[in-house]
């Protein structure tokens, strides 16, 4: 007996299908294009799940290390200072502080050069 598969079939392939809305051309219309964009795309979600962790701490250390410059020394400096006076801020805080509460940066600063 002859089986059509048609409800479950295209149950899985819709899903595929709305899973690539928005994709540019065949790549949200083409069924067999939307699975190759589909698995790459969870491969990059994967991946740069990883990566936002490495991007914000560069960002953070770029924040940390702009408004140190402004107080007259540079980023390594500055987390060497801390690491000696025992002041455990991490980066994200310190980056936060930077841009946000610059007079309390900058007596942070004044405090562990003195």
């Amino acid at each position: 007996m002859r089986v059509k598969r048609g409800f479950k079939a295209r149950r899985r392939r819709n899903k595929v299908l709305k899973r690539a809305e928005g994709y540019y051309g065949a790549n949200s219309r083409v069924y067999s294009v939307a699975v190759e964009k589909n698995d790459r795309a969870l491969v990059y979600a994967y991946r740069d799940r990883k990566v936002k962790k490495r991007e914000f701490r560069k960002l953070w250390t770029q924040r940390i290390n702009a408004a140190a410059r402004l107080n007259g020394t540079n980023y390594s400096k500055l987390i060497g200072a801390l690491k000696k006076a025992n002041i455990d801020l991490d980066r994200k805080v310190l980056a936060e502080m930077a841009v946000n509460d610059q007079a309390g940066f900058t007596a942070l600063v004044q405090q562990v050069q003195a």
